[in-house]
Formats: structure tokens, sequence, C-alpha cells
């Protein structure tokens, strides 16, 4: 005994993407704005494909292998690897002594004056003028201030803590403050109107609902400080992008090669302990 046949419905134009339209023309936007951008920057990727590109490639990836394995030299990988972390983590540190006073300033919910309705004028120039400090600060990129600590503490780990704590302090400030004012502010409201502090307020009203994603921002954060303080030793601040740069200049290719895998495992061991911090949390 043989089943009929299913009958199916013909396609109708009802059941198409009803967006289709839309997404085809901001494609279409898209590619019409991305182009006069790739003209201007000059993106001309097949200048990669031509022979004496390709020469000079190859002669520089064969420079690489194979990679130094050296006793001293390994010694003085793992002391700059622990002191590239050492950077990260301490500018991070002293961006957070930064930012986490300036994002309870900048809540608006945390503000008492506004308990009652329309915030006052002085707190309101206050939030404004922080903003704007928060903003000079994270405008300015590490590098930048990197540059401007050592001419002013020499060369060393110093000149980077102080350039990730400034742009990192910056970020995190504005981030935080966002994250803060997108919570539920009735609880913290109601916990102000009966007497309680802000920082009761804060640790009661706000920070319950918002602790797991500031924490994985400020991990994420984290991750992104060793990566910069890599790129900060190129300009003297120390660790294992100042060890690149000397060897590069060395033509050590086997050195380079030695750093630049060592770099690569430690951002992976910075991403998984990231992500194993976020299962934690959820």
């Amino acid at each position: 005994m043989t089943s009929a046949p299913v009958a199916t419905a013909p396609a109708g134009p009802e059941q198409r993407d009803p967006a289709w339209h839309g997404r085809i023309g901001a494609l279409a936007l898209a590619m019409v704005l991305a182009w006069p951008m790739l003209q201007w920057a000059e993106f001309q990727p097949w200048r990669l494909l031509q022979g004496d590109s390709l020469a000079a490639g190859a002669r520089f990836a064969a420079e690489f292998w194979p990679p130094a394995t050296g006793g001293d030299f390994l010694a003085m990988v793992v002391r700059e690897t622990w002191r590239t972390v050492a950077m990260a983590t301490a500018g991070l540190v002293l961006a957070l002594v930064l930012a986490v006073p300036a994002s309870l300033l900048l809540t608006r919910a945390l503000s008492v004056s506004s308990v009652s309705g329309s915030m006052a004028r002085l707190p309101a120039l206050a939030r404004m003028v922080l903003r704007g400090a928060l903003a000079v600060l994270r405008s300015v990129p590490e590098l930048v201030w990197a540059l401007v600590f050592v001419r002013v503490v020499g060369l060393g780990p110093t000149a980077g803590v102080l350039a990730i704590a400034l742009t990192f302090g910056g970020m995190l400030g504005k981030v935080y403050a966002e994250i803060l004012e997108s919570t539920e502010p009735a609880p913290t409201r109601s916990l102000l109107q009966h007497g309680s502090g802000r920082l009761q307020a804060f640790a009661y009203g706000l920070l319950p609902a918002a602790a797991p994603e500031l924490v994985s921002y400020t991990v994420y954060r984290w991750e992104c400080a060793i990566r910069s303080s890599v790129v900060l030793g190129f300009v003297g601040a120390g660790g294992l992008g100042q060890q690149i740069d000397s060897s590069m200049k060395m033509f050590a290719g086997g050195e380079v090669a030695t750093l630049l895998l060592v770099f690569v495992a430690l951002v992976a061991l910075a991403d998984r302990a990231s992500a194993l911090l976020r299962r934690w949390l959820d």
C-alpha cells in the first residue's frame, strides 16, 4: 500500500523575505561608499602577486627557518614574555583605578539630584567635563602616549604601563558607564530614595545585573592590553615587542620566528583564560 504524495504549495511572493529589497539596497550602498574609500587609501592588493613582491616575500619567509632555540635566548624570551604580561596587567589595573570612579560619576542612575527629576546643572556640567576628559584619553592611541612617556621617563616598561593606563582608562570608563546606564535603574533609584548611599545603591542595585558584562569586557580589554604591550615595545617600552624590533634590525629571522610563535601562544592562552572565566560567570 503506497501513501499518496503530499502536495506542496508553490512558493509565492508571500513566502519570500520581505526585507530583501532593503538588504540589497544596503549592500549596494556599502559597496558604493567602500569603493572611493579603497581608492583614497591606495589599496592595491594585486601588487602582492607581482614577481618582485613574491620573490621578496619568499626570501623574507625563508629567513624565519629554523626558529632560534638557544638556551640563553629562550631564557630571555621567557623573561620578556613575563614582562609583557606584567606590563599589560599593571596598565589595566591603573586603567581600572581611573575608569571605575569615572564610570560611577557618569552613571545617571547614581545621581542623587536626578532621583526627584532632572539632574541639577552643576552635576550635569561636571559629568560633561568628565566625559570629555575620557574622550581625550581614549582618542590618543597608546602608541602616541608611549612615545611621550619614553621621552619623560626613559626607555622601559614604565612608559608602556602609563600608556596603557591612560588609553584603556578612557575606553573602560566610557563603556562601563554605558553598561551601567543600560541596566534597569529602578532598584538603584529606590535605594537612593530610601536613604542609601551611592556605593550601596551601586553594589545592590546596578552591580548584580551588570557584573557579567563588566567582567567580560574587562577580560577582553586585558587581551587587548597584552597585544598593545607588544606593539609598544617597538617604541622602547620593553617586552617582546622591543626584542622583535631588535631581532628584525639585526636580520635574525630565526629569533623573530621564535618570538612571534611565543606571542601567538601568549595571545591564545589569554583568549582561553578569558573564555574559561566567561563560562564560569555564566
